[in-house]
């Protein structure tokens, strides 16, 4: 199965609770103030988020009051337009400039940030690229193992202190041996524990000086990792996150099994962070660029 067929499989609870909803309301009815209201409360239930579906229900009405949409059964292609323009073009993670690249990943703990350092690491050495990781997570041990274990799939080098260490050691080291050893990215895996906020954005933070003094003008890409099944609440943390150290691109993991897939509009459209890469499942290749309009077409398909 390709994976346009794997992100149409991924999205069927979301496309069950958006699209197949929005195709009852019009379903032989007029365009009128009820159907653009059961519009419009749809919308707010897949996580497109309130002031978003005000925006496409009012640009659909501007339609109507121009004449420009008679019949219902066309609501379905202005909103695939609409949404894929909300979107915006692709913006894929690109490895670029002086070497090492370094990759800063953060995210709370259960969204999938260790699995996805492991995907992208496999996937970049696919690239041709040299990879090594950082075991920043320094506070769970089994996160240093899963690390451990990743690194030996994807074939990537690994820099580990001991469980308990000091995070930015840890990175310190790893940027430093990348140089030394002409490794073409860093990606740094990072504690989640959000109980303890405050110490964790700070510790972010310092984590990201250490980075610029080992190479600097790194971090190049913060890159938060999400799991979709939060829906409103991946907002809320993309927002703590985006605060504390400055996000530039964000990785939707666990997409296959959420209803709530229409957050993807809402972190674009109120944060203006770009999401950069998906996950639609288990397997090593389940984590690809995000392209909007393939994202609409399977939506809809």
């Amino acid at each position: 199965m390709g994976f346009f067929d794997r992100l149409k499989q991924g999205l069927s609870k979301t496309k069950k609770n958006f699209v197949e909803k929005v195709e009852t309301i019009f379903s032989g009815r007029a365009i009128d103030a009820e159907t653009l209201e059961e519009l419009e409360e749809t919308l707010i239930l897949s996580d497109i988020g309130g002031n978003n579906a005000a925006e496409i229900v009012g640009h659909l009405q501007e339609k109507v009051d121009r004449g420009e949409m008679k019949d219902s059964f066309l609501v379905k292609d202005f909103l695939k337009k609409e949404m894929t323009q909300m979107l915006g073009t692709p913006q894929p993670l690109v490895v670029f400039g002086e070497r090492p690249f370094v990759i800063l990943t953060v995210g709370v703990n259960g969204a999938g940030k260790t699995t996805t350092i492991g995907k992208l690491a496999a996937r970049l050495r696919d690239q041709g690229h040299s990879v090594l990781l950082a075991a920043g997570d320094t506070f769970r041990a089994a996160a240093i193992e899963q690390l451990e274990i990743w690194a030996d799939r994807a074939g990537a080098q690994l820099v580990k202190h001991q469980s308990g260490s000091d995070p930015s050691a840890v990175i310190f080291d790893a940027v430093e041996a990348a140089r030394a050893r002409g490794v073409d990215v860093v990606i740094i895996d990072t504690a989640g524990r959000l109980h303890t906020k405050n110490s964790l954005m700070e510790e972010l933070k310092k984590i990201k000086r250490v980075c610029g003094k080992a190479m600097p003008g790194s971090p190049h890409e913060v890159l938060l990792v999400i799991d979709a099944t939060n829906g409103q609440n991946a907002l809320r943390q993309a927002e703590m996150f985006n605060e504390a150290v400055g996000i530039t691109g964000i990785a939707l993991t666990k997409l296959d099994g959420t209803a709530k897939g229409g957050i993807v509009f809402a972190i674009k459209k109120d944060l203006n962070i770009p999401v950069k890469l998906i996950g639609v499942g288990e397997g090593v290749d389940d984590l690809q660029d995000f392209v909007p309009l393939e994202f609409v077409r399977a939506l809809f398909e």
